[in-house]
């Protein structure tokens, strides 16, 4: 029996028939009086918000009416009260009201009232928070150990804590094995949120690592943290011994001299695997298919065909989740081109078939294709597997995008390669194209591509000499290309070593900026366009937002033709867009052309200068960075770039050259005249000995080359030389410096004698690597 009893001191009924909840109730300074006297503030489900200044009264004395401070009714039930410093620049007290989708914040203060009137009290609203769940009930404090502050945490029906840092919504998380909401406190020891679960286990959370606090339903409170049993275990002392310092710095130098061997390779992907864990082979049908699989094509020609591509995929090891994706080059298209497969056991394979085929309306500038499968080899340590990607490469037949036709004597584009063995027949070096039965086809071939345009390639009888000529310039590259392959390829096999083409002739500069104009002018268009659609898109706009204020006005005024003007809008922002579709489409083709028509002077500059398959590879990353054209980032500025960066280091010819500093943001230009200027001055510098090299060497290195004399190269019977105007590279290779004389069935032509002094120079190249969101980066 305790001594002490609960005595009545204050007490009051509060309104009619009002229900009240645990959170209804709450004790604090809420006016701030700095006195110390706390305040009783109580809210009820009928919304009345009520605060109180109990003063003590004799027994059997009624409750003053100055004890009621303030007696409010707000429009929602009051689920939870609590004051607390909840209004950012002042650590003052503020009333917090939980209703059951909104939390607002209030300010309570007073003013001293006259002589028959005592102090009055008012709410002032500071903040609130809409709220999308349901609440249950609210805690607050000074989470995360905050200072001069507290921050809310509101429970909702579904179990959801949600934060809220003052007048801003910090962030929400679900509770674990939720299924009804119970009380919720907060601890500033642990700096935790506890509750009670549906199963009757207490649970504390921790917005911190730290103790976790249990209660099951039968009494037992523990107290655990998530962690490892310590080690108990003690190694033994072992007899101390006398130190080989000889042994160990013999040891030292070996695990020395590892390291050395390690580091002196500067590959940055590893070697190859002796035998790899997964291989992928593509087989090309070497016919056609007897029926076309082409699908979609928009090609106009009466059939287009397509070829049958065998992809085998074997495994030595277990492949998991195995993906492969078979990739060409637009204008080209695959019948499907990604392949999902179960998980491949060891020595077990897949299979897959595929058709390839002309697509767009536009010869490709590649007739290749890629193979990629990525898969995840589990391994002991790591059973989800380790990611790993095998690839192949695969080249389609030059009949999927051309057929034999009837050669053309006229064209308006010619070149001439030159060779050091005798001309081979077209029946053995192109016996797709070519009848066995046809002999007057031994020396001229036709090809007609599916886009429309011919192409006709001829051998010389009476020189070593080949001539491919066509009406479009980008048309050359894929003949030529294939007549200087199949050609290495048939002297591959005859076991001759010393086969080599040449290029003598003058490079087709004018007709390639005529190529390079086109494409940027579609550029060009294409800016327009976005410009005109963003003009039309606002003004749309503008004339929707006037309808709509008309029609919510109650008394809606004349719509004075805005209805006309909108329809009218509408239709020209269809026809924009249309319109720019189909400029794209063009850029596209355009810049398809373009890259054929580059491929063809990157072949003609490396021939003409018989340069390495290094400095080959230095004009492909300057002429053909990118694999894509944009609007962002397209062909010209980054072409413009590599070659101005070329020409002032390593064919620069004065210090002052080297000198100039280039642009740190790459951006469209206003026409292509610095461009083609640079490329004209590019080839202008290589003809008189410039040269590409990737030394190591930081220091330019300039080897001077003793003055010869060099006569203009004939060109072949079979065309008259013709000199583009605007092009300057024109002058002979180092192999053709030595004056030749005329013999019976050669090629002549009167032409003077031109002395040159060309300079060879090797200098450090900087590498140009393309990432996505940077312009260009060079190291």
């Amino acid at each position: 029996m305790s001594l002490f009893k609960a005595r009545d001191w204050w007490s009051t009924i509060l309104g009619e028939k009002e229900e009240f909840d645990l959170g209804c109730l709450c004790v604090a300074d809420v006016d701030n009086s700095g006195s110390g006297q706390d305040k009783i503030i109580v809210g009820s489900y009928m919304g009345y918000l009520r605060i109180f200044n109990p003063h003590p009264v004799k027994p059997g004395d009624e409750v003053q009416p100055e004890d009621l401070l303030l007696e409010v009714q707000l429009r929602e039930p009051i689920l939870q009260v609590e004051v607390g410093k909840f209004v950012s620049g002042t650590e003052g007290l503020h009333l917090a009201v939980l209703h059951c989708r909104k939390l607002c914040v209030y300010a309570v203060s007073g003013t001293l009232g006259n002589v028959e009137h005592g102090n009055q009290y008012q709410i002032k609203l500071m903040y609130e928070h809409n709220l999308q769940r349901t609440a249950c009930n609210m805690t607050y404090g000074p989470f995360g150990g905050v200072k001069g502050r507290d921050l809310i945490c509101i429970q909702s029906m579904d179990g959801m804590l949600m934060l809220f840092e003052q007048e801003s919504y910090a962030f929400g998380r679900f509770l674990p094995g939720f299924l009804l909401p119970g009380p919720l406190t907060y601890s500033s020891r642990t700096d935790s949120f506890i509750t009670v679960s549906s199963c009757r286990q207490v649970e504390s959370y921790k917005d911190l690592k730290g103790v976790i606090v249990t209660l099951s339903d039968d009494g037992h409170l523990q107290c655990s943290y998530l962690g490892t049993d310590p080690s108990l275990f003690q190694a033994p002392k072992v007899d101390s011994r006398e130190i080989n310092y000889e042994e160990y710095d013999a040891e030292m130098k070996k695990l020395q001299k590892i390291i050395k061997e390690a580091t002196k390779t500067q590959d940055i992907l590893p070697k190859s695997e002796k035998h790899r864990d997964v291989i992928v082979t593509a087989e090309v049908s070497p016919d056609l298919d007897a029926e076309s699989q082409a699908i979609d094509s928009e090609v106009k020609a009466e059939s287009v065909p397509s070829v049958t591509v065998k992809i085998t995929i074997q495994s030595r090891v277990t492949a998991q989740k195995p993906n492969l994706a078979v990739c060409v080059q637009a204008p080209l298209a695959v019948t499907c081109d990604q392949f999902v497969f179960d998980d491949l056991e060891p020595d077990s394979s897949e299979t897959v078939m595929l058709s390839v085929f002309l697509k767009g309306n536009c010869s490709p500038s590649e007739l290749e294709g890629n193979c990629l499968v990525s898969y995840n080899r589990p391994t002991e340590l790591n059973p989800e597997g380790i990611p790993k990607v095998a690839e192949c490469n695969f080249s389609l037949p030059l009949r999927l995008i051309c057929f034999p036709a009837q050669p053309s004597k006229a064209a308006n584009h010619k070149i001439t390669i030159d060779t050091n063995k005798p001309p081979i027949s077209f029946v053995t070096i192109f016996p797709d194209f070519v009848d066995p039965s046809e002999d007057d086809q031994t020396n001229v071939l036709g090809f007609q591509f599916l886009t429309g345009s011919k192409t006709t390639l001829l051998a010389s009888k009476t020189s070593q000499r080949y001539r491919i000529q066509s009406d479009q310039l980008e048309d050359l590259w894929l003949i030529t290309k294939q007549l200087k392959l199949r050609l290495e390829e048939h002297f591959k096999k005859q076991n001759c070593k010393d086969f080599a083409c040449t290029f003598s002739g003058s490079i087709p500069l004018q007709e390639y900026f005529e190529l390079i104009d086109q494409h940027f002018e579609l550029r060009l268009n294409a800016e327009k366009f976005r410009e005109l659609l963003s003009e039309r898109a606002v003004q749309f706009r503008a004339i929707e937002r006037r309808l709509l204020t008309r029609f919510k006005d109650k008394t809606p005024a004349p719509l004075q033709h805005l209805d006309t003007l909108l329809e009218g809008t509408f239709r020209e922002v269809i026809a924009l867009a249309d319109a720019a579709e189909e400029n794209q489409a063009n850029v596209f083709r355009a810049f398809t052309k373009l890259k054929s028509a580059t491929h063809l002077v990157i072949m003609l500059i490396s021939l003409w200068q018989k340069l390495s398959a290094d400095q080959v590879a230095i004009l492909e990353a300057t002429f053909l960075p990118l694999a894509e054209d944009t609007q962002e980032l397209g062909w010209e500025e980054t072409v413009d770039a590599a070659i101005s960066y070329l020409l002032r280091t390593c064919l620069s010819k004065s210090s002052k050259e080297q000198a100039l500093t280039l642009g740190s943001q790459l951006c469209m230009p206003k026409d292509t005249s610095r461009l083609k200027k640079n490329i004209t001055l590019f080839c202008d510098r290589l003809a008189k000995g410039g040269r590409l090299s990737l030394s190591t060497d930081s220091a330019t290195q300039q080897a001077v080359v003793m003055p010869g004399g060099c006569t203009t190269i004939p060109e072949s019977d079979l065309e008259e030389r013709t000199v583009i105007p605007g092009s300057t590279a024109t002058l002979p290779s180092h192999g053709q410096m030595a004056k030749q004389k005329s013999k019976p069935g050669c090629f002549t032509s009167d032409s003077n004698l031109v002395q040159w002094t060309p300079l060879v120079v090797e200098v450090h190249f900087p590498v140009f690597l393309h990432l996505e969101g940077v312009s260009s980066v060079c190291f």
